[in-house]
């Protein structure tokens, strides 16, 4: 049962989320996981994870009818991404399961340091703009979506840090495009993560409530400043450092755990 400071902290956390979400398509439950467990006052990791899964798909689905009237999705690439990474992301949230939360945490944002620097270090690649999945490169989008759903599903994560990039390297499309496709398989990703946590129990269902009431919002805010970071060419290098800082933040509290 949620108390009022938590009701209202989960919606703000909610926000937070949706904003990322809109943003940089990704973000979602990179954000959420720590601020259930140590903003809204989640005990256990596991738990935070799957009620995450769950706010953010839903968020990220809202997300994307933002992206989706601005004409930034690409819905093909999108499906066959999302379809070959739920696949994986029902294998890695099984095992993901079996491992320990706070181990899977700082794994996590170690990999995060390492997806930052390389579109850091890409961030003045502007993409092809009439990009599209095509014979040619359904090979390769097929390869990032299941490995990107394996990973997402065994930290329990949308997964949109790193099918953002996944779009990018496979297709070679806009960032801004990139984000808004991302969305997709976040949604998708998001949803298989957070039925398998579900059958064992790891959801709060209240609080996943609050956290996507309060994502409403901060999608519709994220996707405007999205578009325009978009036109001045920053938008790669803002997702770029929202992972630095999500990721020190998570390695120093797992190092303060230890």
């Amino acid at each position: 049962m949620l108390d009022s400071a938590q009701i209202v902290l989960g919606a703000l956390c909610g926000g937070a989320v949706g904003l990322a979400l809109g943003l940089v398509g990704g973000g979602g439950s990179i954000l959420a996981v720590p601020l259930m467990v140590h903003v809204v006052g989640v005990a256990e990791p596991h738990v935070a994870i799957g009620t995450s899964a769950l706010a953010v798909a839903v968020n990220a689905a809202t997300s994307l009818g933002h992206h989706a009237r601005a004409h930034t999705v690409k819905w093909r690439c999108g499906a066959i991404y999302a379809g070959a990474g739920i696949l994986g992301a029902t294998a890695g949230s099984t095992l993901g399961k079996a491992i320990d939360g706070q181990k899977l945490l700082a794994l996590f944002a170690v990999i995060m340091v390492v997806i930052g620097a390389l579109m850091l270090r890409n961030r003045r690649d502007a993409g092809i703009a009439g990009a599209q999945c095509s014979r040619e490169n359904a090979g390769q989008v097929v390869g990032y979506g299941l490995a990107t759903g394996t990973v997402s599903g065994f930290f329990g994560i949308g997964g949109g840090f790193l099918i953002v990039p996944g779009l990018v390297a496979s297709t070679h499309m806009p960032m801004i495009n990139a984000v808004g496709t991302s969305l997709v398989a976040v949604t998708a990703f998001g949803l298989t993560t957070a039925l398998n946590y579900a059958a064992s129990g790891l959801v709060d269902w209240a609080l996943a409530g609050v956290f996507i009431a309060g994502g409403l919002g901060g999608g519709l805010a994220g996707a405007a400043v999205a578009r325009r970071l978009s036109d001045r060419g920053s938008l790669s290098t803002v997702f770029a450092f929202l992972i630095f800082a999500v990721a020190a933040y998570m390695l120093w509290h797992a190092a303060a755990a230890l």
